[in-house]
């Protein structure tokens, strides 16, 4: 696998990697789609239009078409923070969509976002089933839209360019490998906020299924490798401590016997 060191700005591979690349077309109409959608919430006319295309637990209820289109919705009411979100988004995109090409990127995207999907509806139905009580409004807003979209590509640049330097909030350098950790951590700090654990385990999906999809052998490849790593991780631990352990076997030469 082809590893570059690169040194971009905020958690971005566009000041590097691929920014003499054109930006490709499918990136263009993902972000026209989320700012379309982003901006009908804000009309009482079209509101209802990202409302019905929005993860919800709607789903339970036959509208299993959110599975599919929560990603291109999108969400947030802060102006900034969505044109920031949006920036980052074409930072990553940009590089990973050269990267693997149109026939590798959609499916991806596709089989991270559904798959996080279905991760975060089954927690829900868990706490549903638990007597947590029923979703609120804010139920998978740590997932919705741009979000999942960040994680995957995000999820995906640090597992292509692993030994990539990035200098997170352009200061502090970071290798892009640790990316999968930050993703997760600040998801974290998002459910500590919002309380969204069906979104926060959305997001820990999202980042696994990206990474183990790049893996050799897939997601069955990458629990295979842990488990190798894990069981390898066992017996060295076994073998030190039998090299710690000292034991002779001491013989009486008044008795026929052994003393351990």
């Amino acid at each position: 696998m082809q590893r570059r060191p690169v040194t971009t700005g905020f958690g971005g591979g566009g000041f590097g990697l691929g920014s003499g690349a054109p930006v490709p077309r499918d990136l263009i109409a993902v972000l026209a789609a989320l700012f379309a959608t982003f901006s009908l919430q804000f009309f009482a006319s079209t509101e209802v239009i990202p409302d019905l295309l929005r993860l919800s637990p709607a789903v339970f209820s036959g509208f299993v078409w959110q599975v599919v289109t929560y990603p291109f919705v999108g969400w947030g009411r802060s102006g900034f923070w969505f044109l920031l979100e949006l920036l980052i988004l074409f930072w990553f995109g940009r590089d990973v969509f050269w990267r693997l090409g149109r026939r590798r990127f959609w499916p991806l995207v596709a089989r991270a976002a559904v798959g996080a999907a279905a991760v975060a509806l089954a927690v829900l139905a868990l706490q549903a089933a638990a007597g947590a009580g029923t979703a609120g409004p804010g139920a998978f807003q740590l997932m919705q839209g741009q979000r999942i979209l960040l994680a995957i590509t995000i999820a995906a640049f640090a597992t292509l360019w692993g030994e990539a330097t990035i200098l997170l909030f352009f200061v502090l350098p970071v290798k892009a490998r640790w990316f999968l950790w930050l993703e997760v951590l600040f998801a974290f700090i998002g459910f500590l906020e919002s309380k969204d654990l069906a979104g926060f385990a959305g997001i820990c999906a999202a980042v696994f299924l990206s990474y183990s999809a790049l893996q050799r052998g897939g997601a069955g490849g990458t629990l295979h490798g842990w488990r190798k790593r894990a069981e390898a991780w066992i017996l060295r631990r076994r073998l030190e401590r039998l090299k710690r352990s000292r034991r002779f076997d001491v013989i009486d030469g008044d008795r026929d016997e052994y003393i351990h």
